[in-house]
């Protein structure tokens, strides 16, 4: 398994709270793009792209490459695995603790039938 350090599942789900920034991996789901194709759906000025893209950057979300003047951007959907990770622990904790308060109630149960 994939395991996260605490730094990296921070800086994911940093990355992944904003809407913005989620609708930029959505674009950049469909192929690479500069600052400036990024920019054409969302009403933020560059420097406040390019401040989301440092954002994905950090969290290991997305690449960004020199290309002459411009950087093009590109998803590295890889990173999210470590919070699929993280989020599959959890399910199993929660699982297993809903599995033995179920236990409990039915031994309970079978303790107050007459």
């Amino acid at each position: 398994m994939n395991t996260a350090t605490a730094r990296q599942l921070d800086d994911l789900f940093f990355a992944l709270s904003d809407p913005t920034r989620r609708g930029i991996l959505r674009e950049l789901a469909k192929g690479e793009a500069t600052v400036a194709q990024l920019s054409a759906p969302f009403p933020l000025a560059p420097s406040t792209m390019t401040k989301h893209l440092k954002v994905l950057e950090r969290a290991g979300l997305i690449d960004r490459i020199p290309d002459g003047r411009h950087r093009r951007n590109r998803l590295r959907p890889r990173t999210l695995w470590g919070g699929l990770d993280w989020f599959e622990e959890m399910r199993q904790l929660w699982t297993e603790q809903l599995d033995s308060l179920e236990a409990l109630l039915e031994r309970e149960r079978g303790r107050s039938k007459p």
